[in-house]
C-alpha cells in the first residue's frame, strides 16, 4: 500500500527531523523535510505529488510566507507553522486558503499537527450537506469544507435536503439554516431525527444573532451544536471537528460493547439483540453454530497467537460469505454462531455445506506456513418456533453430532 506523502518545509532542522519522525510513527506517512524555499523549488521541479504541506512562514529566503503562496499555486493543500502570528497574518493566511495555522511552541503544539492531519485524512470519506436559501453563505462554507477536504452538497431548502438525503447515503453531517423557504431548519431537523439518530448524522444549525432562543429548540429537536451568525472559519471548522470526533466516538464504543475485540465480528450478546428483528413476521431463518475442529490442537503447537490469527480467518470468512441482513457473531473460544435470514431451509443447507467446503479449503499464512483447518456445523430452522432458545438448543444438538461423526461435517437438526 503506498503511504500519503507530506511536505514539510521548516528551518530548523532539529524540529523539522521531530515533527516527521513522530509524524511516520503516528500516522503511517512518508514525511519529505526541506530548509528553505530554494530546495523546496528544486525537489517539486522533480516530484509534487503530496497529500499535505506543512510550512514554516518565515525561512531564511522567504522571511515573509512566500513560501505559501508557492505551495498553494501548485494545488497542494497547506497548513501553516509559526512560532507567532498577528491579526492581520491570520486573516491573510486564511484568505489565501490555508487549511490552518499551528504553532510550534510546544509539544501540544506538534501534538495538535498530527490529529489536524488526521482529521483531514478522515474528511475525504465524509459527506457534509449545507443547508441554507442563501447561495452566497452556501458557496462560502463549501468553499471552507472543500478545503478541509470533505465532499459536499449543497441544497437551498429543507425539502431539496431531504430529496439528498435519500440520494447520497454517506452524509454524515448537515449544516443547516432555521429561516428558509418550503421546509425550515426546525422542521428539516425534526423529519432527519425521525429516521437518523446523533450518532449516525450530526446536525449543525445556524442562525442569526437576533433568533438566539432558536437554539435551544434545535437543540431539543436534535442537533448536535449550532452556530450563530455571523461565524467565523476557525468557529465553524472547530464546531464540525467537535461533532464528528463526538459521533466517532460514540461509534467505537458502541462498536467496543456490540463487536468481538478480536474478530470483528458481532459477540454474543449483541447477537441475542440482533436475532430478535429475525422473529418479525412469519418469515423463515436458519441459525447455525460453528466449532473450529481440533482447535486446541493449533493452540498447543503453534501458539496462541496462530491461534488467534485462524480465528481471525474464520470469521472473515464466514463475512466474505454471507449477506449485510445476516448475523455472523462469536459466542466464545473457536465458536461461532449465523442467522440467516429470509431463506427457506433447503437453500441454507446448500449454503452451509458450501461454507463447510469454503472453510476447508482455506489456510492461515504464518511465517510462510500454511496452516489447514476445518470447522464442524450444526444447523437449525425456525419453522414455528417463537424461540431462539429453542434454536440455539437444536443447533447445538446437532453439531454435536457434527463433531461425533467425524468433524469437518454438517448436521441437521
Amino acid at each position: 500500500m503506498i503511504k500519503e506523502r507530506i511536505l514539510l518545509v521548516e528551518d530548523n532542522k532539529s524540529l523539522s527531523k521531530l515533527i516527521a519522525k513522530k509524524m511516520e510513527e503516528k500516522l503511517d506517512v512518508e514525511v519529505i523535510q526541506a530548509y528553505s524555499q530554494r530546495e523546496t523549488e528544486d525537489f517539486l521541479e522533480e516530484n509534487d505529488d503530496f497529500f499535505i504541506a506543512l510550512l514554516d512562514l518565515n525561512l531564511p529566503d522567504a522571511p515573509n510566507g512566500e513560501i505559501v503562496d508557492f505551495i498553494l499555486s501548485k494545488g497542494i493543500p497547506s497548513i501553516v507553522l509559526t512560532g507567532n502570528i498577528d491579526e492581520n497574518t491570520r486573516e491573510t493566511m486564511l484568505q489565501k486558503g490555508v487549511i490552518d495555522y499551528v504553532f510550534k511552541t510546544s509539544m501540544e503544539d506538534i501534538n495538535y499537527i498530527f490529529s489536524l492531519i488526521k482529521r483531514v485524512m478522515k474528511n475525504r470519506d465524509i459527506r457534509v450537506m449545507v443547508v441554507d436559501d442563501s447561495s452566497v453563505v452556501r458557496n462560502n462554507i463549501k468553499n471552507i469544507l472543500s478545503k478541509f477536504m470533505f465532499k459536499v452538497n449543497v441544497a437551498a431548502h429543507g425539502e431539496e435536503a431531504l430529496i439528498y438525503l435519500d440520494d447520497y447515503k454517506d452524509i454524515r453531517l448537515i449544516l443547516v439554516d432555521y429561516n428558509m423557504p418550503v421546509i425550515d431548519g426546525l422542521e428539516f431537523t425534526k423529519l432527519v431525527r425521525e429516521k437518523y439518530d446523533r450518532s449516525k448524522i450530526g446536525i449543525i444549525s445556524m442562525t442569526s444573532s437576533d433568533e438566539r432562543f432558536i437554539s435551544a429548540k434545535f437543540l431539543k429537536m436534535g442537533a448536535n451544536d449550532f452556530l450563530h451568525k455571523p461565524f467565523d472559519e476557525e468557529e465553524l471548522i472547530c464546531r464540525i471537528n467537535n461533532t464528528l470526533e463526538n459521533i466517532e466516538n460514540i461509534n467505537a464504543l458502541s462498536k467496543m460493547a456490540n463487536y468481538d475485540f478480536l474478530t470483528d465480528v458481532y459477540n454474543r450478546r449483541y447477537f441475542f439483540q440482533k436475532i430478535k428483528e429475525f422473529f418479525k413476521g412469519k418469515n423463515n431463518f436458519a441459525l447455525a453454530m460453528i466449532d473450529i475442529d481440533y482447535f486446541k490442537k493449533i493452540n498447543d503447537t503453534y501458539g496462541h497467537d496462530v491461534g488467534d490469527i485462524v480465528l481471525k480467518k474464520i470469521a472473515q470468512i464466514l463475512k466474505d460469505n454471507t449477506k449485510g441482513s445476516d448475523i455472523v457473531s462469536r459466542f466464545g473460544g473457536e465458536e461461532f454462531c449465523i442467522a440467516l435470514k429470509d431463506v427457506n431451509n433447503e437453500a441454507a443447507v446448500r449454503f452451509f455445506s458450501k461454507l463447510r467446503s469454503v472453510i476447508a479449503k482455506e489456510k492461515a499464512v504464518i511465517d510462510n506456513k500454511q496452516i489447514s483447518f476445518t470447522a464442524s456445523i450444526g444447523v437449525s430452522f425456525r419453522d414455528d418456533k417463537d424461540s431462539i432458545e429453542e434454536i440455539l438448543k437444536e443447533a447445538d444438538e446437532a453439531l454435536y453430532r457434527a463433531k461425533n461423526g467425524g468433524r469437518n461435517r454438517v448436521e441437521i437438526c
